[in-house]
C-alpha cells in the first residue's frame, strides 16, 4: 500500500486504531467514573487506588510509572487524593529526595466496595466476545502499547490501563 493510500485510510477515524482505542478509553472511564463518583472516586483518582491498593508505600516516581503517567500529572492526582482523604505522602527517611505514598484507612476500605466496578465495566465491554476473542485483544493492545512505548520517554509499556 502506499504512503498516500494509506493516509487516505487513516484519513477516516473508524480505521484508525488510536481513534478507536481512544474512543474506547474514554467510555471505560466514563462508566467507571458513573459507578465510583459516589463514592467521591474519580477515573483519575482510581487509576492511583488500583496501584496502591496492590502495593503501597511505592515512591511518586515509581507510582507514576506504574500508572503510566507523568511525574507532574502524579503530583497534581497525589494532591487531590490528599484532598479527598485517601493518600498521605511521607518523605524517605534513608532518602530525603524520595516521597512515599500510603494508603489511608478509608481509601483501604473503599477497596472492596469499588474493585468489583472495573469487573462491571469490563464485563460490559466485553459482552459478545468469547474468552479467545478477548485473550486475543488484551494480546494485541499489550503488543501495540510496546510498539508505542520507545516512541514516550517517561511513561512505562508495562503501565495497567
Amino acid at each position: 500500500m502506499s504512503k498516500e493510500s494509506t493516509a487516505d485510510l487513516y484519513a477516516d477515524p473508524n480505521n484508525s486504531i488510536g481513534y478507536l482505542t481512544r474512543i474506547a478509553f474514554r467510555n471505560f472511564s466514563r462508566a467507571l467514573e458513573r459507578r465510583t463518583a459516589p463514592h467521591g472516586v474519580t477515573a483519575g483518582q482510581w487509576r492511583f487506588l488500583r496501584v496502591l491498593w496492590r502495593e503501597e508505600g511505592l515512591t511518586q516516581r515509581e507510582l507514576s510509572r506504574r500508572v503510566g503517567m507523568r511525574e507532574p500529572t502524579t503530583v497534581t492526582a497525589l494532591k487531590s487524593l490528599e484532598r479527598s482523604g485517601f493518600v498521605v505522602r511521607r518523605q524517605s527517611a534513608e532518602d530525603r529526595r524520595k516521597t512515599h505514598v500510603y494508603l489511608t484507612p478509608e481509601a483501604r476500605a473503599l477497596r472492596e466496595t469499588l474493585a468489583p466496578c472495573i469487573a462491571e465495566v469490563n464485563e460490559i465491554a466485553l459482552a459478545g466476545l468469547t474468552e479467545d476473542e478477548v485473550l486475543t485483544l488484551r494480546r494485541l493492545l499489550q503488543h501495540v502499547g510496546r510498539n508505542l512505548a520507545p516512541e514516550v520517554d517517561d511513561v512505562s509499556s508495562d503501565a495497567p490501563v
